[in-house]
């Protein structure tokens, strides 16, 4: 997936707006990120810690953890140009949805907590 396909994707989530938080160009639901994009190669998802571990043992060369503390809370890198474009948009999908308040989740098809 190229850089202007998953911008373009994360702004197809519902109300996802694109915005920048020192500097860094991210995409946030309702005022809380959910992708941030920090270096060309990567951007990074917010996953619970539970779904970051299951994503990086499937797939390791395309995800590592951020990282110190926010890697420890689940934020992940992704490198989205090596994965394939469903990995992105599960991903990005289940960030959306992580970051998303319930009541804006329940107005749309979300993706089962695993």
């Amino acid at each position: 997936m190229t850089r202007e396909e998953l911008v373009s994707f994360a702004l197809s989530l519902p109300e996802a707006v694109e915005s920048a938080h020192h500097g860094t160009r991210d995409f946030r639901v309702r005022a809380r990120i959910f992708l941030t994009m920090p270096e060309q190669d990567f951007c990074v998802v917010r996953l619970t810690p539970e779904q970051q571990h299951m994503v990086l043992a499937v797939s390791p060369q395309e995800t590592t953890a951020v990282p110190g503390g926010w890697g420890l809370r689940g934020s992940t890198r992704l490198f989205y140009q090596l994965a394939t474009d469903a990995l992105v948009q599960d991903l990005v999908r289940r960030s959306w949805q992580n970051a998303a308040p319930k009541t804006l989740q329940r107005q749309f098809v979300v993706i089962p907590s695993p």
